[in-house]
């Protein structure tokens, strides 16, 4: 199974261990779950005691031994409401604080999968209702799976964002399942694009992604960049 997304929400490794561990064993003692987990017994009861926390997980006294018991997988999004509620609250604050600064960061890394995956959904929070992309490869939908990318596409659709997609013909498979959508042109070329590689403009932002084994990418804020960038597509796109 893969338990990525519980990282995603903010759990540590030791807390999805435990968590799942008490779903499999249902009502358990702390040691049961040590014996279970191949955790050690502090690692467990630090997780026991943030889980409780985050209200994962429940117990009750039978005598002096505390019985633990993890909450209905589903009231997992009750957590991620939570979260999403709490984040609400402060992000005026920290708007205030982003636009005080005098000079805002022209490029920014993201490593990893999951850094990627925040770099795409930046791409979205602008004004612009147009979004370029070319190149691309077949291990993107390895590395950051298809439930992602479907989803990246849907919060685009629901911004009434058009895309236009050039893909080299090697991928012209997922061109064609693109092309069903709404608002998103899709065009296939022949010529050569570097298979690792994918490069998104949408607004006065773009994108330059690196699909390797741990993905990595550029986000470069810049209106003439942007500009040089959209040109170079168009020249792509009226070729393809």
């Amino acid at each position: 199974m893969d338990t990525s997304i519980l990282e995603d929400i903010g759990l540590t490794g030791a807390e999805i261990k435990v968590f799942i561990t008490l779903l499999e064993l249902g009502s358990s003692t702390a040691g049961k779950v040590v014996e279970k987990s191949g955790l050690q017994n502090a690692v467990v009861h630090r997780a026991f005691h943030s889980l409780a926390n985050k209200g994962l997980i429940t117990y009750v006294m039978e005598g002096r031994i505390k019985q633990y018991q993890a909450i209905e997988p589903k009231l997992l999004l009750n957590f991620l409401d939570e979260k999403k509620s709490r984040l609400e609250k402060i992000l005026p604050e920290l708007e205030a604080k982003r636009v005080l600064a005098k000079e805002k960061p022209k490029a920014i890394i993201f490593q990893g999968a999951r850094g990627v995956k925040e770099l795409l959904n930046l791409m979205l929070e602008t004004n612009s209702k147009e979004y370029f992309g070319y190149g691309g490869a077949q291990k993107s939908d390895e590395l950051l799976g298809t439930y992602f990318w479907e989803g990246f596409h849907k919060k685009r659709i629901n911004k009434k964002i058009k895309a236009k997609l050039l893909f080299h013909a090697s991928l012209a498979w997922w061109g064609n399942e693109l092309k069903k959508l709404k608002l998103t042109e899709i065009r296939v070329t022949k010529k050569y694009f570097e298979e690792l590689t994918e490069t998104v403009i949408c607004g006065n932002r773009v994108g330059i992604i690196i699909y390797l084994d741990k993905p990595f990418g550029f986000l470069i804020e810049e209106e003439l960049a942007a500009k040089s960038y959209k040109k170079f597509f168009h020249i792509l796109w009226n070729n393809a």
